[in-house]
């Protein structure tokens, strides 16, 4: 798996090739925003949303066709994090490996700091 260990945020070579399959669909130029909101089974979880637009102060991840952006307040929640897809029994879904959760939940969207 290689990451570029120089951002606050990596991606995971399968979340690139996730991404970049979805974005490919949309024909435009949109992101895949990912945020940090309070609410969830641990106090906050982690939304995912495809947007057009993009904040002068948002963090923008851009590697081989994927393109990620977060704002600076959920910045503050993922520093460190690596971006991850998995595909396995239980199913697809982007993951978060992220040092500052202390816990997280069993449905892997939702921790605390």
């Amino acid at each position: 798996m290689s990451e570029t260990l120089s951002q606050p945020v990596t991606l995971s070579d399968s979340a690139v090739r996730r991404i970049s399959a979805i974005l490919s669909k949309t024909g435009g130029d949109q992101s895949l925003r990912i945020s940090v909101e309070g609410g969830g089974c641990s106090g906050f979880s982690y939304k995912y949303d495809l947007t057009g637009e993009r904040e002068a102060d948002d963090l923008t991840i851009e590697r081989d066709g994927a393109r990620v952006v977060v704002d600076p307040v959920s910045l503050v929640y993922l520093e460190g994090s690596v971006v991850d897809f998995v595909d396995d029994l239980m199913g697809q879904s982007f993951q978060i490996r992220n040092p500052n959760a202390v816990a997280s939940c069993g449905c892997g969207t939702s921790f605390s700091i």
